[in-house]
């Protein structure tokens, strides 16, 4: 459903980022399609109704403007954009059709265009995302896509992306939920590393199964503190640890809080668990711990 004049007219894009929005009105993708034809006001790259009907109404490779800063950059990159279907608060979930719609097209932005395998953790952070995620993403503030959605993207839809882009197939038995919340954490020296236990325990996940999991920490200490986290898998008979490489997770602001979270999406054997840990380059302390995965037996 090409929009015109906006799709030939409007500057090219180097597609980084996928930005999910609800449109707070419960309309079809062709009725999204005739809004935007006829507002001539803004748009975005795609419209996703209830029912799972999904249109296309400009190329992935063209400015889209639902975005603000992220529409397009100096440099050239830019966020595709989905407007979905919601109720007039949007304060309703995504259907379930509207789910499966989603996440196969994260994964086709993932395959056409590589765009990377993880939550935004900067306004240009190549990733994927939710309208309210970053600030730059909207000139006013917002609410969108509303809480319920932002759950579903957190447990459902971006794990999803990332399962089935690992070669999950729609055939592959439903996976096992894991949504893990403890208070309180350990305490950080500077400069060494800590296991990063959910629910009293030190391994997030053991073996044999697939997974896509994401470990969150809430981290207070002085401002300018950097935290740092890596995964590793241990193999109980051997006790050999095989670490990834680390992630800089950011640095503690002003507040004297930083909210961290790192990804990993792998297959563990019948021996082996799968645990994190988390350093900082100055005392400071964990006070929430939070464990989102989806996890595939055998």
């Amino acid at each position: 459903m090409e929009l015109q004049p906006e799709s030939d007219a409007q500057a090219a894009i180097r597609p980084t980022q996928f930005i999910l929005h609800s449109i707070a009105a419960p309309w079809t993708a062709r009725r999204m399609y005739e809004y935007w034809r006829d507002s001539s006001n803004l748009e975005s790259h795609f419209g996703l109704g209830y029912d799972g009907d999904l249109g296309q109404y400009i190329g992935t490779e063209t400015r889209a403007d639902a975005n603000y800063q992220a529409n397009r950059r100096p440099d050239g990159t830019g966020a595709v954009s989905i407007e979905t279907a919601s109720n007039l608060q949007h304060t309703d979930p995504w259907t379930d059709r509207q789910v499966e719609q989603l996440i196969r097209l994260g994964v086709w932005l993932h395959q056409r265009h590589g765009i990377p395998l993880r939550i935004c953790r900067s306004a240009s952070d190549p990733g994927y995302g939710y309208h309210r995620l970053h600030a730059a993403w909207s000139s006013g503030g917002t609410a969108c896509p509303g809480d319920a959605r932002v759950r579903q993207f957190r447990n459902v839809v971006f794990p999803g992306i990332v399962a089935r882009a690992n070669g999950q197939s729609q055939e592959d038995p439903m996976p096992t939920v894991i949504n893990e919340t403890q208070e309180g954490g350990p305490a950080l020296e500077a400069g060494k590393y800590k296991q990063l236990a959910m629910a009293n325990d030190a391994a997030l996940l053991q073996g044999p199964c697939a997974y896509s999991a994401t470990a969150y920490a809430t981290v207070k200490g002085q401002a300018g503190t950097r935290i740092t986290m890596r995964f590793y898998d241990y193999h109980q008979g051997t006790e050999h640890r095989s670490y990834d490489l680390p992630v800089d997770v950011g640095t503690i602001g002003a507040n004297g809080v930083l909210n961290v979270a790192v990804t990993r999406n792998g297959r563990l054997d019948s021996n082996e668990l799968l645990r994190v840990e988390i350093l900082a380059d100055r005392a400071a302390t964990v006070t929430w711990r939070v464990l989102r995965a989806l996890r595939w037996s055998g």
